[in-house]
């Protein structure tokens, strides 16, 4: 082995469990991280859902799987959107037309966000199109979901209705 191939072996050993550490998973507390909306307009800022269920989905216009979500992310926030639970579907297209042709052929009815430079993204550890997150309202990600098929439909909407079901932490204050 030569010099240069140790050395990428030894930072990629070193690197792994940093990678473990920044990655997003069931159980952790949301990670602070900000948003676009799609048209370029309001910053939108994760912390400041803290106290309702969200589910948070990474998708890109060229994910068959994503085509699939939309659907099912449109009956969940009709049917459960004021019951209290926060859809936001977060895009990680280059481009923003290429996002905008995917939602004029998939419309969806729950908040739109860009994160261009994929800061949220990488906080998250994102490994697949699509990846679900379900954050329960005391702000600790309880689920990750990777891609998405139909049948995953009625487990997915189980989970979320447990989480709202769950009393918000406020209500322990008195």
């Amino acid at each position: 082995m030569n010099r240069k191939t140790a050395a990428i072996l030894y930072t990629a050993i070193m690197l792994a469990p940093c990678r473990q550490i920044l990655a997003a998973n069931a159980g952790d507390v949301l990670p602070k991280c900000e948003l676009n909306s799609i048209d370029g307009g309001r910053a939108i800022d994760l912390g400041e859902f803290k106290g309702k269920v969200v589910y948070l989905d990474f998708w890109a216009s060229w994910c068959g799987p994503c085509a699939k979500s939309f659907p099912f992310m449109n009956q969940l926030h009709h049917e459960l959107g004021e019951q209290g639970v926060t859809m936001i579907g977060v895009n990680l297209d280059e481009n923003a037309e290429d996002a905008k042709a995917f939602l004029s052929q998939y419309p969806a009815n729950f908040t739109i966000a860009a994160d261009k430079g994929e800061q949220c993204a990488r906080q998250f550890d994102v490994k697949a199109m699509p990846s679900s997150y379900l954050i329960g309202r005391d702000g600790v990600i309880r689920h990750v979901h990777l891609g998405f098929r139909q049948d995953e439909g009625k487990e997915l909407r189980e989970m979320v209705e447990k989480l709202l079901a769950e009393k918000s932490p406020a209500a322990d204050v008195k």
